[in-house]
């Protein structure tokens, strides 16, 4: 099922059109969530997330869009029996038709749908992991790339890329040449104690997990954390690299080229971070 707008709507139903500004534009902001047991895992930052990007990018925010009226329209979308599991839940917020680059409109539509997660909180997946750099294209260093925006063909033509080549993921770099991101979160160095994440400033995405991970580093006092920029070089000195998002939590990667890593420290953050997650 499919929320548009406060109707529900079948997964199949067409309820929108070939002007739709999401489409012709990438004119659109989603949010991905992870609900469990009823409960929408760190909502508040999700919800003030979506509110910042959308001022952002100059959309109108109804004076319904509160964080009671958003979570109902969300519950709304979750299959029966979900309510004691898990599900992976985005809310995607489009600009109304009408325009073409310059919109008639600063009005906005919203869908929410959900997909059944198999587990209620994050666990370590340890698995063979392996990543590459993917170097076709680059993220730039602006505002706009800590956006998630619908706008997502360098991630897209990165994840063939990955699939052509036998990789799990691959590690984008922005236009200085730094590591930004992965393809499909944040990414985390640890070398000794010291973890180091890249700032928003390099273009990464303003994950909430990420946040969330900052926060409980600099609680513990054995690590030090920076937000700074990375170097391929620095990818193969590492002790361990783990990516981060809010649906899979954290992923340890376990092979980079030649270099194999641990999975030590990550394993101690998805603790802490299930932890943060059953309180927030």
């Amino acid at each position: 099922m499919v929320n548009f707008n406060g109707q529900i709507v079948d997964d199949n139903a067409l309820y929108l059109n070939g002007k739709n500004r999401g489409l012709l534009y990438g004119d659109a902001l989603f949010e991905t969530l992870r609900l469990v047991n009823g409960k929408i895992i760190f909502w508040e930052d999700h919800y003030l997330s979506l509110m910042s990007s959308m001022r952002i990018l100059r959309m109108e925010i109804p004076m319904s869009f509160t964080m009671e009226f958003l979570e109902e329209q969300i519950l709304k979308v979750v299959p029966t029996g979900v309510e004691n599991n898990s599900a992976r839940i985005r809310i995607t917020v489009f600009r109304n038709n009408g325009g073409s680059y310059k919109p008639e409109s600063n009005e906005v539509s919203y869908i929410i749908d959900a997909d059944l997660l198999t587990n209620p909180y994050y666990i370590l997946n340890e698995d063979s992991y392996e990543v590459e750099l993917f170097k076709d294209f680059t993220i730039s260093k602006n505002m706009l790339s800590n956006l998630k925006t619908t706008n997502r063909i360098l991630n897209v033509v990165g994840s063939v890329y990955a699939k052509e080549n036998g990789y799990n993921n691959c590690l984008l770099l922005n236009d200085s040449k730094s590591v930004a991101e992965a393809l499909n979160g944040n990414i985390f160095l640890v070398k000794n104690n010291v973890l180091k994440t890249p700032p928003l400033e390099d273009g990464c995405i303003k994950g909430i997990v990420r946040k969330k991970i900052l926060d409980i580093l600099n609680k513990i006092e054995t690590y030090e954390c920076q937000e700074i920029s990375i170097s391929p070089f620095e990818l193969q000195q590492a002790d361990e690299l783990f990516i981060t998002n809010s649906v899979m939590g954290i992923q340890p990667i376990t092979k980079y080229r030649k270099k194999t890593y641990d999975n030590k420290v990550a394993k101690e953050l998805l603790g802490k971070l299930n932890a943060a997650a059953r309180f927030n």
